[in-house]
């Protein structure tokens, strides 16, 4: 599907997903195969605090609509037009609203608005107190990556590379910047983190870069990954995960590119090591937790970067990026499974079937280390981490 500059291919089975949109799959093509769910002996269980449907989910579409946890309530939308705000300590619903259209990205979120991007490419602000529509502003094209604000501006970032600054309060353009795309890219995208005095997005071309919020100016950039091989499908170093901010740097890591610490305010690099990933690391005990392209799962040490284990038995599961809850983490998979491990020795502790349409948004840490799952389905729990008697 050709969306502006950029053919976007979306993520199936890794490979076969990647291809989607050029020329198929068939029963003839060769691509890693999953691994099969473990068999293992659980030392702990997955229990549900609460948990409700939100619409469809992702309604059968490569989308990465995930929920906003906000501290005192939880954000959640669907690709057919539901939103919800929820209490996170029983699940109750404050408030819900069928807008009777499609989102393909969203919620983002600041004290007054909530933000979402409809199918048809439109930018739309409602209320956070009931979700009556502020304003809504048409797009250049479609738009994976959830709208981010830090009050006075929401920023969006497209699929053919624009990054565009909206005034929060009336939705008027203040600035656009445009970054170039390759022509084959991976049908995902990373939010843009936005600041009181900068915003730094990522890009499809491997490259993360750092803008003035008052104009939009380029102030620095790094690059994660660096195109290489004679295909197109060999040169892909997409940069698919928001950089996760630590002090006065952001740790990044692309596609068949690497992971690296980079200071904030000049670009420079602080260290750096090879890796792919579609998502960015999590932090947790002092150490550094990736869910590597090709499903392994890789804990480096936070001092030195030095490896301590791998855990490679969820190959080709489509992992999403760890959450770190206490001693242990716990990801998602393609088929919907969650799958428990423990921080220090990547050792499997547990397993939970969540939603058979499968799990693409990373599980997110919240009150008291529950954790918050969202399935494609439209399925959201709270669930706690128990170990067995």
């Amino acid at each position: 599907m050709f969306v502006g500059r950029a053919l976007k291919v979306g993520l199936g089975s890794v490979f076969c997903g990647l291809l989607v949109g050029i020329a198929g799959c068939s029963s003839t093509d060769t691509f890693e195969q999953p691994a099969p769910v473990p068999e293992i002996t659980e030392t702990v269980e997955l229990d549900t605090v609460w948990s409700m449907s939100v619409g469809d989910g992702h309604d059968d579409q490569l989308l990465q609509i995930a929920p906003l946890y906000a501290g005192d309530v939880i954000y959640a939308a669907s690709a057919d037009g539901i939103v919800a705000t929820v209490r996170p300590a029983d699940g109750e619903v404050i408030w819900q609203k069928d807008y009777d259209e499609q989102f393909f990205a969203g919620p983002g979120a600041d004290a007054w608005h909530l933000y979402l991007v409809t199918r048809d490419a439109e930018l739309v602000a409602v209320s956070s107190e009931d979700g009556t529509e502020a304003w809504r502003v048409p797009l250049p094209t479609e738009v994976l990556a959830a709208p981010q604000s830090n009050g006075n501006l929401v920023v969006v970032q497209t699929t053919d590379g624009r990054v565009i600054a909206h005034d929060a309060a009336t939705g008027e353009r203040r600035w656009q910047y445009e970054a170039q795309v390759p022509v084959l890219t991976v049908r995902t995208a990373a939010a843009p983190l936005v600041g009181g005095d900068i915003v730094i997005s990522s890009f499809a071309n491997g490259r993360v870069i750092a803008l003035t919020a008052s104009d939009g100016q380029p102030v620095w950039q790094y690059e994660v990954g660096q195109p290489q091989g004679r295909t197109e499908l060999e040169r892909l170093v997409d940069i698919g995960g928001q950089p996760l901010v630590l002090d006065s740097a952001i740790m990044v890591v692309g596609y068949q590119g690497k992971l690296a610490l980079v200071d904030i305010r000049s670009g420079q690099e602080i260290w750096s090591r090879r890796a792919s990933s579609f998502y960015s690391p999590a932090i947790g005990n002092g150490n550094i937790f990736l869910s590597s392209a090709n499903g392994d799962i890789v804990a480096l040490r936070g001092s030195d970067r030095r490896e301590l284990w791998v855990q490679d038995s969820l190959s080709w599961r489509q992992l999403t990026r760890p959450a770190v809850s206490g001693d242990y983490l716990v990801v998602g998979d393609f088929e919907g499974y969650l799958h428990v491990l423990s921080t220090s020795d990547g050792s499997l502790q547990g397993q939970r079937e969540f939603d058979s349409d499968g799990i693409r948004v990373p599980v997110q840490v919240i009150e008291d280390g529950n954790l918050l799952v969202y399935g494609n389905g439209g399925k959201m729990a709270l669930l706690r981490i128990e170990q067995d008697d």
